[in-house]
């Protein structure tokens, strides 16, 4: 799928991790104003201060969360190419299949196949493999593209948190809706892995929200 010439998000970063990262970032927008909210009862919220602090440690995260994925992407293209050298200096051709079923398991794939379906597999790779050649460890501009996106990911959950606060004048009641709407979009965000997943979108989105408030109060309790 193309939209206006340029690549679909979904062909450049797995919706499992773009799901993954938003919800990572509602739950540390989430730990800030419900962090807030304990400490508004006792000294009084500052407003400007949570505003900055949200931003500030989701655009932070949004950083950090890119660079590990781009580590990441250049840890599982080097594994794949030390890989394809084994199963090319196999001493057995066993030996090689046993490498390349260690490497791309059927075990937890969604098919139950038969044992002569998986060897007539396995065998078409390992021929694939052999007559091919090692391709050079680089990063691609769609490795670079979906690291920004994992950073724009991150970092955006942090505006619904900070918006009621431009809008309503009452501190304490910003501070409510900056909750409830973070809380819904939590289950949104449990809604559309649903969408790419075997799931049913109501039974995800209240799981979703159940673990990401769940996850905030582990962030509380311990001082995150």
């Amino acid at each position: 799928m193309v939209a206006f010439g340029r690549p679909h998000i979904t062909e450049v970063i797995d919706p499992g991790d773009a799901l993954g990262e938003v919800l990572f970032g509602l739950i540390m927008a989430l730990t800030f104003t419900v962090g807030s909210r304990l400490i508004f009862t006792q000294e009084g919220l500052d407003v400007r201060e949570l505003i900055v602090g949200t931003i500030g440690c989701n655009v932070a995260w949004g950083i950090i969360d890119a660079v590990l994925f781009v580590l990441g992407t250049v840890f599982y293209k080097s594994r794949r190419g030390r890989v394809l050298r084994q199963i090319r200096s196999a001493r057995s051709e066993q030996d090689a299949i046993s490498a390349l079923r260690k490497e791309f398991p059927l075990d937890d794939g969604p098919l139950v196949s038969v044992a002569a379906d998986e060897e007539a597999l396995y065998k078409a790779m390992l021929d694939l493999a052999r007559r091919g050649s090692p391709a050079k460890l680089r990063l691609s501009k769609d490795d670079l593209l979906a690291a920004f996106i994992v950073f724009l990911l991150v970092s955006a959950t942090s505006l619904p948190a900070v918006i009621p606060f431009f809008m309503i004048g009452n501190a304490d009641l910003a501070l409510r809706a900056s909750n409830f709407l973070l809380i819904g979009l939590l289950f949104l965000t449990g809604c559309a892995w649903a969408h790419f997943s075997d799931a049913r979108p109501l039974n995800a989105g209240i799981t979703m929200t159940c673990l990401g408030l769940g996850l905030v109060g582990i962030a509380i309790a311990l001082g995150g």
